[in-house]
């Protein structure tokens, strides 16, 4: 039988935000089932994306939709674990810090876990695509996996949003398999699977993902037990076509979920294109992947010369922030919405 035909029909939720980000994010949450994902006295790890360690809305999950998951949660949970992994140009700690979810350590007594400086368990991947093993941090081989990721557009997937959130569970040279990274998200989803997501989709991304576009109201919440179905209603509301994002395809005949069979509860979404712009590679996305298919990719990945690489690329990002255009958007759009407010 078919893997896809044979997986019983998930519910995909979409809220909108209204007066309240919580009790969105709640509805969200209780219309996709999160109560038969999530037992009591389960240990969760939830897992935001932290991929910019400068505060950029649309580029990082926000501190206002993880509350929102924790409040669901935090009745039910024995414990919860806030969970994420350094990037070669991203300092997780910091990341962690600038988008405010120090915050809610302090507040609900949850715990934070920069995975990168824990210990990581070998795992044998069953009919891989790229990877016959991978390592995975030992914190998630035991606990209820919760993926919390931002609505965004990115330069190598198409999109970024439930599947691609776990890319950062892998250790901090994952920039290897950038040109098989929609193999290894295959790969990575046949050891290690979400029981739920909650998509952040307040304030989303549109254009140069993942970090340097261009961030957009869009005010919704989405939440599934399926993170291909969520994927795909996301993909849907950006403008984009579920049966043309690779990573949806194979990890639909992999059996993880289905960008086809879904019931769509909540808001009714029939018909709605955001009409999101596609993500370009920029300066630092566009070296790297010439020197990675080039002869000379050893000398750049193996040696010191990829130190000053990811130098050059901090400073690109830097001026971009600080003297381009990225801190005036941030304020921007912070001003223009009622998110800002939840930020201070």
């Amino acid at each position: 039988m078919n893997k896809e035909a044979s997986q019983k029909i998930s519910r995909v939720s979409v809220v909108r935000v209204k007066d309240s980000v919580l009790s969105a994010v709640a509805e969200a949450m209780e219309l996709a089932g999160v109560l038969e994902c999530v037992k009591p006295g389960a240990e969760v790890c939830l897992k935001p994306n932290l991929g910019f360690d400068l505060f950029y809305p649309g580029a990082v999950t926000s501190a206002w939709v993880l509350e929102g998951v924790i409040v669901a949660l935090q009745d039910r949970a024995k414990s919860i674990f806030i969970v994420e992994s350094d990037q070669v140009l991203v300092d997780i700690e910091k990341a962690f810090h600038r988008a405010g979810m120090d915050r809610l350590v302090r507040k609900y007594g949850v715990e934070f876990v920069n995975m990168s400086k824990g210990k990581f368990v070998e795992v044998s991947v069953p009919n891989p695509r790229h990877l016959k093993t991978i390592r995975l941090p030992e914190i998630l081989l035991d606990k209820v996996l919760v993926t919390v990721p931002v609505m965004k557009t990115h330069d190598k997937t198409e999109i970024s949003g439930a599947i691609k959130n776990q890319w950062g569970c892998l250790d901090v040279l994952r920039h290897n398999y950038h040109l098989v990274v929609n193999e290894v998200l295959s790969d990575i989803h046949k050891v290690l699977k979400p029981a739920f997501a909650v998509c952040d989709a307040t304030i989303a991304l549109e254009g140069d993902g993942p970090k340097t576009g261009r961030p957009r109201a869009v005010n919704r919440v989405l939440a599934s037990s399926d993170i291909v179905a969520l994927d795909a209603v996301m993909a849907r509301m950006m403008g984009f076509d579920p049966e043309k994002i690779v990573h949806l395809r194979m990890l639909t005949e992999d059996g993880v979920g289905s960008f086809r069979h879904y019931q769509l509860v909540g808001e009714n979404i029939e018909g709605l294109n955001l009409g999101f712009a596609r993500a370009r590679h920029n300066a630092v996305s566009m070296v790297e992947l010439a020197f990675r298919r080039s002869w000379l990719r050893r000398l750049v990945f193996e040696t010191p010369v990829f130190d000053l690489m990811c130098l050059g690329a901090g400073i690109y990002y830097l001026i971009w922030y600080h003297l381009g255009p990225g801190a005036r958007i941030r304020d921007r759009i912070l001003r223009e919405t009622s998110y800002g407010e939840k930020q201070q």
